[in-house]
């Protein structure tokens, strides 16, 4: 049971590591993180008594 829990360990902190590194890395190999942007607009109406 301990070197199944120690296995898992092991690989989440691997794939923490990997997660990290495509964070830093992946604009350089042409994946874009960048938000779509677009301009929103909405109308409010203020009641004053």
């Amino acid at each position: 049971m301990f070197r199944l829990i120690k296995w898992l360990f092991y690989l989440a902190i691997l794939g923490f590591v990997g997660l990290i590194g495509y964070a830093y890395l992946g604009p350089f190999f042409g994946a874009d993180f960048t938000p779509a942007q677009s301009e929103i607009r909405q109308d409010i109406l203020l009641e004053i008594d």
